[in-house]
């Protein structure tokens, strides 16, 4: 009878997969020995392993070639990374190797934007599409880098006072955008999209404001859907709805000539994940092509906002099972050394699953477990792993530690918990890693932060 923790996975899945195998009973994630890590570091632990973050950008860019070669598509396409995925720097410039562009979301945004550009990082001719709603400090920080002589910055307005706002504070020539308010799925808690203008309104909202404007070019339609990119009846609607939408405005406005279709694309959040993503992009295309070739209407160049995609799967967060409490005769509950709602906390926030993976141990017995972070919090729990029905570990066993990984962590986690900043019951940071490969493809280990210290939490409360 098969009952090690190995022959479950190879049972249910197929595995090993690309970036995960075993070596001797332990985890092997992008050729990276997970147990030397711990044994180095320690845990918990968070690290980044930039080659991913290129690896998903070349991806994403020859699937697009292909499709638009496949459809003989006369517009380019440009890759933008949304930089409220992950700011870190180290994020940024990898992701700049790639000859990319950039989304930003707020003003602060803009100063990242800056920094970079005084380093060489962005080039003039790097895209910033300035996306959100617009107020004071963004307005000002977006027009200052117009300003500045960056042709390539174009807000995407989100309301109908934006463009006021922005010709109030330059008299420089500039491109625009318009982001079209979506119609959200069904089952949503409300009817239509609170970011952009509503499909009926944008061509009256150009006749009235935009098309006798001297000072102003419309260059971009931004359209996107909350839920992702999904192939189901409801995301080739809105797209179609979209399409309609760019066909009218471009009849009325030479001057337009991208539509940007967002982020959306998925990230791999268990080992049964399946995505087509080459064929997903291939009917964008087509439907796209087809629908301006048939209204007689040139094609729109595409952009991408590809955020969690880009960066997601470049990280990875490892715990040691503390403890196991046994509440009553069914329920285990393994005890990590963090919090979930500190440390991953769209598991806590949106039930977002993570693909969950022991780091030792693959030829131990398995035990069904629930997982329970460190917080005096009820909700400070993870159980939305990849196998649904529970939680599978090795059998926990006190005197020989278990270490679990969280993989393809990467987005948002730091930004949306708080990174360096007052965490939940105080529990600190954990210690923080960047991976790379040297010239010669041997992997390069630099530590970016080490774990939070209580002095730094005192600080900024005051004592």
């Amino acid at each position: 009878m098969n009952t090690k923790y190995i022959d479950l996975i190879e049972q249910t899945f197929d595995f090993p997969q690309e970036e995960f195998k075993t070596i001797n009973n332990k985890l092997i994630w992008h050729d990276i020995n997970l147990m030397e890590l711990i044994e180095t570091y320690g845990a918990p632990l968070k690290f980044t392993y930039l080659p991913k973050i290129s690896e998903n950008i070349q991806r994403t860019k020859a699937w697009f070639k292909n499709s638009m070669n496949n459809h003989n598509y006369k517009g380019k396409y440009f890759y933008s990374y949304c930089t409220k995925s992950s700011h870190f720097k180290h994020v940024l410039k990898e992701a700049l190797k790639n000859d990319i562009h950039i989304e930003t979301s707020s003003a602060f945004d803009i100063d990242i934007v800056n920094n970079l550009r005084r380093e060489g990082k962005i080039k003039d001719s790097t895209y910033i599409i300035c996306n959100g709603f617009k107020r004071d400090q963004y307005i000002k920080n977006i027009t200052d880098l117009i300003n500045s002589g960056h042709k390539n910055c174009i807000p995407i307005i989100d309301n109908y006072e934006e463009l006021n706002l922005l010709t109030n504070e330059t008299k420089q020539q500039f491109n625009i955008g318009i982001r079209i308010a979506s119609e959200e799925e069904p089952k949503f808690e409300f009817y239509t999209s609170r970011l952009g203008i509503g499909y009926k309104n944008i061509v009256p909202f150009y006749d009235k404001e935009i098309s006798k404007n001297q000072q102003v070019q419309l260059k971009m339609l931004h359209f996107f859907i909350n839920t992702g990119i999904k192939d189901n009846a409801y995301y080739w609607n809105e797209l179609m709805k979209c399409l309609n939408v760019y066909i009218n405005l471009k009849r009325k406005c030479p001057s337009l000539d991208s539509l940007n279709i967002g982020g959306g694309f998925p990230i791999k959040n268990s080992l049964g994940f399946d995505y087509d993503y080459q064929y997903i992009i291939d009917e964008i295309i087509n439907q796209i092509n087809t629908a301006c070739i048939e209204s007689n209407v040139p094609v729109p160049h595409i952009f991408t906002e590809f955020g969690s995609f880009t960066v997601g799967e470049s990280g990875a967060t490892i715990y040691e099972i503390l403890y196991q409490k046994k509440q009553n005769d069914r329920e285990r509950w393994n005890m990590i050394n963090s919090s979930f709602i500190t440390t991953l906390p769209d598991s806590w926030a949106i039930n977002k699953r993570f693909i969950m993976l022991p780091i030792n141990k693959w030829n131990r017995q398995y035990e069904r477990v629930l997982l329970g972070g460190l917080t005096c919090d009820s909700d400070d729990y993870y159980n939305s792993e990849q196998h649904i029905n529970g939680i599978y570990l090795p059998v926990y066993e006190k005197e020989k530690p278990l270490y679990i990984g969280f993989f393809n962590t990467g987005a948002y986690q730091e930004s949306i918990g708080g990174f360096g900043g007052l965490q939940h019951c105080l529990i600190p940071n954990p210690k923080q890693l960047i991976i790379n490969k040297d010239q010669n493809g041997q992997l390069k280990i630099t530590l970016f932060k080490e774990q939070q210290k209580s002095s730094e939490m005192l600080s900024i409360l005051g004592y």
